[in-house]
Parts: structure tokens; sequence; C-alpha cells
């Protein structure tokens, strides 16, 4: 392994140079960086990692605490983090936390113990005693925490939600049924605000019966939409607060010889890549995963570094996109006999419709 010495050597500066190239590229000379990158890599020489850390006091991890990986959209806002953080040399230390305060405090006691230099968080919880005064650098991404001390990005879920609701309305849907989010979860209390507030002002009675507790999971879906529709007087649409549940929706519905969306439209949030493919085509909400997980690096990474951040609080767009699982409100009767729903696609168009959300007032 080459050292130091033989990089300054080839590039023909002195060692200081080098160091200083290596540390603050920013305050070399682009003439000079050219020349010392270029001796570096003929000299295949590789910084002595724990003396960096040493004096930079930095270790180039951070720590992203995820509430559930295996969770489709979370993969998504992994991803987006990995490409920043590797960009900007960080590494990126996953954390599968399954939801549980204990194993997210543990993980962020990385940063007291000098093993990470920051923190991302999922989920509207804070991994820090609010008692201390040296909080270290922490962004709370995608469900935040409302008036926390922090660093955020999020989604308008209420607007988001309240657009979903009208564009059903807009379908002619006057009965329509909601399955939820966890009932703690903010993104579940925004999303029931605009499905309430879609239904308010188009002078549309809420009936309690039709909102149904779910988990974000496919088996929340799939319970959720058999109690309604087995229910007299069923809606004639169905709004998954996320594409899992109704993708459990639409396995119950199609179960009971229903078909999508002749009898009962359903549409959900999030537009994960199932969403594109399952049967029929998802009608959802589709929001930037990737941007949430690369903001995210960004804002951490200024935090670190003692710059600035443009915003304190950062709110991505989103945009309904309508494929062929919610159509117009039927007139026909609302019969349970068994339906051949295999060809109700054939003649639509696979290509989704994207359709901006209005600014809000």
């Amino acid at each position: 392994m080459s050292n130091i010495r033989e990089v300054a050597r080839l590039a023909g500066v002195s060692v200081a140079t080098v160091s200083r190239t290596l540390k603050s590229p920013d305050c070399v000379r682009q003439a000079t960086r050219d020349k010392v990158n270029a001796a570096v890599e003929q000299a295949g020489y590789r910084p002595n990692l724990m003396a960096v850390q040493f004096r930079s006091r930095r270790t180039a991890n951070l720590v992203i605490l995820v509430p559930k990986i295996a969770n489709s959209f979370f993969a998504r806002v992994i991803s987006g983090a990995q490409q920043a953080a590797q960009a900007a040399g960080y590494r990126l230390l996953l954390c599968d936390t399954q939801g549980r305060e204990e194993i997210e405090r543990e993980f962020a006691e990385l940063v007291y113990a000098h093993q990470a230099d920051g923190v991302i968080q999922l989920r509207a919880f804070d991994p820090f005693p609010t008692d201390r005064e040296d909080t270290p650098p922490i962004v709370n991404a995608c469900e935040v925490i409302k008036g926390g001390r922090h660093l955020t990005i999020s989604l308008d879920n209420h607007a988001a939600a309240k657009a979903m609701t009208e564009h059903l309305i807009n379908l002619g849907h006057r009965r329509i049924g909601l399955i939820k989010g966890p009932q703690t979860s903010p993104l579940t209390q925004d999303r029931v605000a605009g499905y309430l507030a879609a239904l308010d002002q188009a002078g549309i009675t809420v009936d309690p019966a039709i909102i149904c507790h779910g988990d974000f999971s496919l088996r929340a879906g799939y319970e959720g939409a058999a109690t309604l529709i087995a229910m007299p007087d069923r809606p004639t649409a169905l709004f998954c607060e996320n594409d899992e549940m109704a993708i459990g929706a639409l396995k119950r519905i199609k179960e009971s010889g229903l078909c999508v969306p002749e009898d009962i439209s359903v549409v959900g949030f999030d537009d994960i890549p199932l969403a594109h493919y399952c049967d029929p085509p998802l009608t959802t909400i589709a929001q930037p995963a990737e941007a949430f997980g690369q903001t995210a690096v960004e804002m951490l990474i200024n935090l670190i570094e003692k710059k600035p951040n443009p915003q304190r609080h950062v709110i991505l767009p989103f945009e309904l996109t309508l494929r062929q699982s919610a159509a117009a409100r039927s007139a026909g009767p609302k019969g349970s006999e068994k339906k051949d729903c295999s060809m109700n696609t054939m003649s639509a168009s696979c290509a989704p419709t994207t359709q901006r959300p209005k600014p809000a007032h």
C-alpha cells in the first residue's frame, strides 16, 4: 500500500498539499487537485480511515431508522438515501426497527458513541432525550412529528387524501368506504381528515360504519374489504390509505365474485411498483419515495458539516395517478352473483394518467 509521501512525489507537491487536497479540496486550486487525484490513482493510495476519523471527529456513517423494511415504499426511500449518501462519501447504516422505541433509541445512541454522525428517522418518534441540549444531527422524514424540534421532509397527506376522495366523488360515488392506517400515525390522521374534508365540501354525510381500522398491511385491506362488501348497502368505492391494503382489498373483492371497477372502485396511496401490475392496475396517489431519502440525506449532511439548510420543513409534491381500478359509479343493480371479471381491463389502456394537485389556498 503506497503512502502519502509517494503521492506527493508523483504529483510534484508537498505532503501538506496532498493532505489539504484530500481533506479540504475546495481550498486547493483545480490544477493542483487534478495532479494530486491522478497521483492518488497511480499510486493506489488509500487514506487511513481511522486516522481521518480521529482528525475530523467524523465517521462518515449515517443511521437510518426504518419502521418496516419489508414495506416496498420504505425500500424506495432507502434506495434514494443510499444513492445520495454514497455520492457524498457517506455510508448508510440500516436499522429495521419494527416501530419499537427501544430499538430506535439503541441505534440513535451510536451517534453519542461516535460510531455515526447523524440519524434519519422515518417514523414520528424522537429517539433522543428531550432534556439534553446536545441533540445530535437528525432529520425526520415521511411520517413526521407534528411541532417537533427537528428538520422534516413530508407530504401534504391531507391535501392528497382530499384530492383522491374528490376524484371518486367526481366519478359519481357517494358511499366511499375508507380503510385507515394505524390509529396513532400522523399519516392516518391527516389522510382521514382529507377524506372527511372532501365529503363535507360535497355535502355528503359521513357514515362511520364504512370507515375501517387498518395497519397498512395486506391483511388489513383484505379483512376491511370483507367487512365492507358484506354490508347490505355496501360502498360503491373503497379508498385504502396505502397500496398494500388496496391490493389486499382487491383480492377479497374478487374472491366474493364482484368486479373492480364495475361493482366497486378501489384506490390506494403511495404508488408502489406493484400498483401498476396488479389486476386491474391501481389508481393511487404517487409520492416521490426516492426523493424522501435523497432529501433527508442532503439535509442531514448539511447539519453534520455545519452548512445551512434552505428550509427546515420540506413538503414534497404528490400526484394523482389514474389507472383502471376506479371508474364512474355503475347505475345497475348491486347483485352478489358470481361474475367473470378476467376480461375487465382488456379494452382499457395500461398507460396511467397523472394529474398534479391544485395549489393549496
